[in-house]
């Protein structure tokens, strides 16, 4: 159990005259600092906290130990695809080869970096069915923009002005109508059957010439796979329109079947759900977006291309950076996050062509298993087998008034992370439940052991379950204050400062 002591602030630890660190010698020269501008020099030294090195390992570590993350227990977070990072990606990215790299070096002295986009961008498309890929978007919601604005590029190249309007499902994730009003177009919603899935006959009204096109994930937020997709994509396209894939849900798919032979034109990625990749804290992350053929010329710049008749002995690159005839322009620094591309080109190689189809089937029985064990005692408002998650609507017996969020609180006095709860908005209570396919039957079983308990404890003793969570190092917070009244310094500052 970790220490009070070293729970405190930094700066409350401070005592004067502490020290543990020692700078290296000073190898400027001692006028440097009378040719910067006077404005920039500080008239007092910065205060910062006065500790030993003990103190300072210490509480960074007892701090370390109050998160919660893929390495220190399960975390079924819903739609989030939360899966463990191994740990060969890491060692990976961290090749001195790689970390050294400069963004501005000249392409003859990175071919090997170039090399790894390239390979990466050509993996991703042979798993995805795509013709290419760019790695240059930040993360999925960035690389939903950049999806939009090459559909929106598309569009206009024809001179087909009219079409600014985004069909969207009442079930989507919340980036994907913000994505299309960021990239300038008007959103229109179609709504979702009983079962879950996109309702066809109300589509059908939707579809003229000001359509852009469609964004869809599949399976759905609910994990439905859309059993109508190859109906709905032809619909689109008839009427003019490109199908949108969001690879949020990419991760049941693997092995199985490819977005672009289900009628997508473009899509994203999430490197960082799907392959492995660090998740979660604000980043970083990484949102390929990959297109048919026909639509390669407006991927963004630049891109990682390949002479493949270049001969390196003669001084000939086979790696060098281009661009299409009509790109929408660079949406980013460079070419992304090269860091977690590395990390998800390791896992891709690792798992290899004949291990990746497992993936998505493992993922699935997963979600199923779970599932199955405790429809018993949580409301399943969608029967039937999913796909790599699934969606209750609060505890089967709600006479007690134990809510979704008790539930989650009481989880963490369990050792799990809570599953995404209140999402998706189609049912009030929800819960979405995402395991993924390197969880092992014994972690499911002590999850659906912790669930089944808290169940019980709603009805028999459901005081118990409001008021969690009870072994955690801070109690439930006021959300809403900790929003509005934030602390962002250690002490409150005067006029003077």
């Amino acid at each position: 159990m970790n220490n009070v002591f070293y729970d405190k602030l930094i700066f409350e630890l401070s005592r004067h005259g502490r020290q543990g660190y020692s700078l290296p010698k000073n190898s400027f020269p001692d006028d440097f600092r009378f040719s910067l501008p006077k404005h920039l020099l500080r008239s007092q030294a910065p205060e910062l906290p006065e500790v030993d090195e003990p103190t300072v390992v210490r509480h960074y570590t007892n701090m370390s130990n109050n998160n919660v993350g893929v390495d220190t227990g399960f975390y079924p977070l819903g739609s989030c695809t939360m899966k463990y990072n191994p740990k060969i990606n890491e060692l990976m990215s961290e090749n001195p080869t790689f970390v050294n790299l400069h963004p501005l070096q000249c392409e003859e002295t990175v071919q090997g970096a170039l090399k790894l986009y390239y390979e990466l961008q050509q993996m991703l498309a042979e798993i995805a069915g795509m013709s290419e890929f760019t790695l240059n978007p930040y993360a999925g919601a960035h690389g939903e923009l950049t999806g939009l604005m090459i559909m929106r590029q598309f569009h206009l190249s024809r001179n087909d002005l009219k079409r600014v309007k985004v069909i969207v499902p009442d079930s989507a994730h919340g980036t994907n109508p913000a994505s299309a009003a960021v990239a300038g177009m008007q959103v229109v919603v179609v709504k979702s059957r009983p079962d879950g899935t996109v309702d066809v006959d109300d589509l059908r009204p939707l579809l003229d010439d000001t359509v852009a096109g469609m964004m869809m994930t599949n399976p759905n937020t609910l994990g439905i796979f859309e059993h109508n997709i190859s109906q709905i994509a032809q619909l689109v396209h008839e009427a003019g329109g490109l199908m949108y894939y969001d690879g949020a849900n990419l991760n049941p798919l693997l092995g199985k079947c490819r977005p672009g032979d289900l009628g997508f034109d473009i899509m994203h990625i999430n490197l960082h759900k799907t392959f492995s990749t660090p998740h979660g804290g604000g980043g970083p992350g990484s949102g390929p977006v990959g297109v048919t053929d026909g639509l390669e010329q407006f991927l963004p710049m630049p891109r990682v291309l390949r002479d493949s008749e270049a001969n390196p002995e003669k001084g000939e690159y086979e790696f060098y950076l281009g661009g299409g005839d009509i790109p929408i322009g660079a949406i980013s620094s460079f070419l992304g996050n090269f860091g977690v591309a590395i990390r998800a080109y390791a896992y891709i190689l690792s798992l290899g062509r004949e291990n990746i189809k497992h993936v998505g089937p493992l993922a699935t029985l997963n979600a199923n298993y779970v599932k199955e064990q405790l429809k018993d005692y949580y409301e399943l408002p969608l029967e039937g087998v999913c796909k790599h998650e699934f969606v209750f609507d609060g505890l089967k017996d709600k006479s007690t008034g134990v809510t979704t969020l008790d539930v989650a609180k009481r989880l963490l006095d369990y050792g799990f992370h809570a599953p995404t709860i209140y999402f998706p908005l189609l049912f009030h209570e929800a819960m979405m439940i995402e395991p993924t396919e390197n969880e092992s039957r014994e972690t499911l079983d002590a999850f659906i052991d912790a669930m089944k308990k808290i169940a019980i404890e709603a009805k028999e003793n459901p005081e118990l379950v409001k008021s969690a969570p009870h072994n955690t190092p801070v109690r439930r917070l006021d959300d809403t204050k900790a929003a509005l009244d934030q602390i962002v310094t250690y002490r409150m500052l005067t006029k003077q400062d």
